[in-house]
């Protein structure tokens, strides 16, 4: 089989169920592309072949992706049979007792996972470059760029076609900026519209969900389908669906409210890049017969920032001292990297009255933006304030947390968008329609009400069919 790259998920699964390819070939074919272009990118850090060969030997589920070859990221999805580093020297090899649900139904899909890819330590950050992964992760469209973080791994695994889809999370962004940055689909659901047991009751306060990094908005929405609704336990569910993510790729399109902001929320300005890129897409919306208007939302952006930054150095806090009473000793100095040291530090300043103003912080924001949204169907923005930032800018030597994360020109200040809808749950994506003239993706930001999962994805679907990207691919 020459075209693997050609083809999307849904693709390579009617080829197998056709008797056109079998699973084996196309595991090959993912391996030889790996072979080819991860020495230079480093985006799949574990590989489990045989795993993946014994599960085709032994008969794959008859799901929508019988067949089809897929990555893990190195954080979430727990299986057995895969092990992760979590980006981290300190859990390197963490082993897991049973399958993750959304792992479980996955599987159920037919999908044939064969390794997991990078993540930044602990998955805090917009780059991927981990040290127990011994380099950076990086952009196949430019290597001297990040592919973003913290799903940074599987976005440069699918742009370098090694996969035509692969599983990430999304805690700040980290779907939707590797999205942005590679070229690619990526879309966060709903709060709670995954299942997230029974490893974790909820991530990050409520902030951080599942997700996928594709090549095509179908794929996505089948995977949607295939993992959405509580596990057993949830502490909290989304609201129903009308029908499905796939019913919603040829619902008839509406004419939606559209507000475009192509500042930061503060007014600040932003790349110009960028802003060209948002108010090119803006044009593009208005034909297709949406009203596209300038608007700001009024909230607390930069309380919602801070209140982020403590939760997540109290769960980044959590998560070591967890792994040391499993390991049953004291934190070494090479266990881990600067900023995971600056957020436990951190999070030593944070009593639980503190955590708790974080949460009901959050909380406040997330009414806030509900207003906006009362008149509003949609918000418009770039994923990102810069095109894809270059190696190195954010990597995790340091320890002053609070500065990469909150300082100028760090991280809120380059990703001033994604985090706002970690903290209010509400759906949103990145979508690939827009390159710079040095040829960067620019993904653009596209943001609904709580529960609006459908409606967004109709709107993925025609803004697809309107401006097609599955044919860009970056030269490696």
């Amino acid at each position: 089989m020459t075209d693997f790259d050609t083809h999307d998920m849904t693709s390579l699964a009617d080829l197998v169920a056709q008797g056109e390819t079998t699973p084996d070939v196309l595991l090959d074919m993912a391996l030889y592309r790996l072979g080819q272009v991860n020495p230079a990118l480093n985006a799949v850090v574990i590989l489990a072949e045989e795993v993946a060969r014994r599960k085709i030997a032994q008969g794959l589920p008859d799901g929508p992706f019988r067949g089809v070859p897929f990555l893990l990221k190195d954080s979430g999805a727990e299986a057995v049979d895969y092990p992760s580093h979590e980006g981290s020297r300190l859990m390197a090899n963490t082993r897991w007792p049973a399958d993750s649900a959304l792992f479980t139904r996955l599987s159920a899909t037919g999908l044939v996972p064969f390794g997991r890819t990078a993540i930044p330590e602990n998955a805090i950050g917009v780059a991927t470059e981990a040290a127990v992964y011994g380099a950076p992760t990086r952009n196949p469209w430019n290597p001297d760029r990040t592919p973003g973080g913290s799903s940074g791994g599987s976005g440069a695994a699918v742009a370098a076609g090694i996969v035509p889809g692969a599983h990430g999370s999304d805690g700040g962004g980290s779907v939707r900026i590797p999205a942005s940055c590679c070229g690619l689909f990526g879309f966060k659901p709903t709060r709670a519209r995954l299942p997230d047991g029974p490893y974790s009751g909820e991530g990050w306060g409520g902030m951080a969900i599942e997700g996928f990094l594709t090549r095509s908005v179908r794929d996505t929405a089948t995977l949607l389908d295939a993992v959405h609704g509580p596990d057993p336990g949830a502490p909290y569910v989304a609201p129903p669906l009308r029908d499905s993510f796939t019913a919603a790729l040829t619902a008839p399109p509406q004419g939606l409210r559209i507000a475009l902001c192509d500042t930061r929320f503060d007014g600040t300005p932003i790349d110009p890049v960028c802003r060209a890129a948002v108010q090119d897409a803006a044009g593009l919306l208005e034909d297709m017969g949406h009203r596209v208007e300038p608007a700001r939302p009024e909230a607390e952006h930069r309380a919602m920032m801070e209140a982020w930054t403590d939760i997540v150095a109290c769960g980044t806090a959590l998560t070591v001292r967890t792994e040391l009473a499993m390991l049953g000793r004291d934190l070494r100095d090479d266990d881990i990297e600067g900023v995971t040291r600056g957020a436990i530090a951190h999070a030593a300043t944070i009593d639980g009255a503190g955590y708790l103003m974080a949460i009901g912080t959050i909380h406040r924001y997330g009414r806030q933006m509900a207003a906006f949204f009362q008149e509003w169907d949609i918000l418009l923005t770039p994923a990102l304030a810069e095109p894809p930032a270059v190696i190195g800018r954010f990597d995790h030597r340091t320890e002053d947390y609070l500065d990469f994360r909150l300082g100028p020109g760090r991280c809120f200040d380059y990703s001033p968008y994604c985090a706002a809808f970690n903290a209010t749950g509400q759906p949103a994506m990145s979508v690939p329609l827009c390159w710079s003239n040095d040829g960067l993706p620019i993904g653009i930001h596209l943001a609904a009400r709580f529960g609006e999962d459908e409606m967004l994805m109709t709107l993925a679907a025609d803004l697809e069919r309107a401006r097609p990207w599955f044919h860009r691919r970056p030269e490696i």
